[in-house]
């Protein structure tokens, strides 16, 4: 082989090891983004378990109203009586004409009868339809002693017992047998003070203190120092 030759026949090999490397970086190119518009595909689909489950918890009528939901209420015939609101913290909601109304605890039928038996001061045969737009108060809070303390989302049906361990467990200085629930009453009047000790509930006959939690409600577990001593 000479000289000529030999330039030509490096060039060529140049030339086909280039061309491999191209072709195997675009099939990488095409494989990964092909991977990428797959998992964006799957997570754009919602799970069959997940539907279900948000169905049964959430989208039923016997739905309890709850801080931080978003309601769409109608008044039929009356944009300006129609609105998008929050339920405050607090549990009420503001509305034109009606002003302050309780809405936490009530369903979403429930809440439109007292908001329609309001506007019956200054319309005839008012007619109110309510739904709940967006479900934000499907969680506990589990405050205090606890290692971690915050706001959790409820799945499924959820115990006191398996919220203190959602949480992590208590603290060293958690007065674990001083427990106190706060619950919004149905009847929107208020709170709900129910007491519970671990102690008995795992070591006597104290089951019913192991209650069913619901949406909105407060675990607060004291600390030692803040429990007074009769």
């Amino acid at each position: 082989m000479n000289q000529r030759d030999g330039r030509a026949w490096a060039a060529g090999l140049l030339s086909l090891v280039m061309l491999g490397s191209v072709s195997q970086f675009a099939i990488e190119g095409f494989a990964q983004a092909d991977q990428s518009r797959a998992g964006q595909s799957t997570a754009s689909v919602p799970q069959p378990g997940e539907k279900i489950e948000k169905t049964s918890l959430i989208v039923t009528s016997d739905y309890f109203i709850g801080p931080e939901d978003v309601l769409d209420i109608t008044v039929w015939r009356n944009a300006d009586l129609s609105k998008t609101v929050m339920v405050r913290p607090d549990g009420r909601i503001s509305l034109p004409l009606v002003g302050d109304i309780t809405a936490v605890g009530k369903t979403a039928a429930q809440l439109a009868d007292d908001i329609s038996a309001k506007l019956k001061e200054y319309k005839e045969n008012p007619q109110v339809s309510i739904v709940v737009k967006e479900v934000n108060s499907y969680a506990i809070y589990v405050l205090g002693e606890v290692v971690k303390p915050g706001k959790y989302p409820l799945k499924s049906k959820t115990t006191l017992l398996q919220a203190i361990t959602i949480a992590s467990g208590f603290t060293q200085t958690a007065a674990r047998n001083k427990i106190v629930v706060f619950r919004f009453a149905k009847d929107g009047g208020g709170q709900i003070k129910m007491k519970a000790s671990y102690d008995d509930i795992v070591l006597r006959d104290g089951s019913n203190q192991n209650i069913e939690l619901k949406p909105g409600d407060q675990i607060v577990v004291p600390s030692e120092t803040m429990v007074l001593v009769p």
